[in-house]
């Protein structure tokens, strides 16, 4: 608690704001936010939940460990032309994704996945999902307008084959 001040008997409790960035991180903090997470497995540190999470997509991408591990991760371009999927982003669309699912928003979200997932599992019914979410976002950031929930989820449920009514 800090005092107000000396004319004042007030105390003024300080509020606990979020982190800077929180929501809005750079690409570099991402980047350390995959590499940390991989590295504290790798020394048997104790995980945050959020880094437990993104660990569980980590060990189903073997393929990105070097990457993780390398000391040029943070700065190294993953260019289309190269044939190779950067494996921060992917990572990140996979957090984005399950958040989505766990929250089911948007609303349906839930039932597509699990749908896909009892045909095949749930990182195939991950990476369906992230298929559309790549769509609207590039389509978003194309046009300069917000993402469009609503042709997000219809473009999953076509993808996966459960159409619009009652999925």
């Amino acid at each position: 608690m800090v005092k107000a001040g000396p004319a004042t008997a007030r105390w003024i409790i300080p509020r606990r704001l979020p982190p800077p960035n929180m929501f809005n991180p750079s690409r570099d903090q991402v980047r350390q936010f995959f590499v940390d997470s991989w590295r504290k497995h790798r020394s048997h540190e104790i995980l945050t939940p959020l880094e437990t999470i993104a660990l569980d997509w980590i060990m189903q991408h073997p393929e990105y460990h070097g990457d993780l591990e390398s000391p040029d991760a943070l700065s190294q371009d993953f260019a289309v032309e190269e044939g190779r999927t950067n494996p921060f982003l992917h990572l990140s669309m996979h957090l984005a994704i399950a958040e989505q699912v766990s929250v089911d928003h948007p609303r349906g979200i839930r039932a597509a996945h699990d749908a896909t997932a009892a045909r095949t599992d749930p990182h195939h019914a991950a990476h369906e999902i992230m298929e559309c979410l790549g769509q609207v976002v590039w389509e978003s950031q194309r046009l300069g307008t917000p993402l469009d929930s609503d042709a997000y989820i219809d473009l999953i449920r076509r993808r996966i084959g459960t159409g619009r009514a009652g999925a």
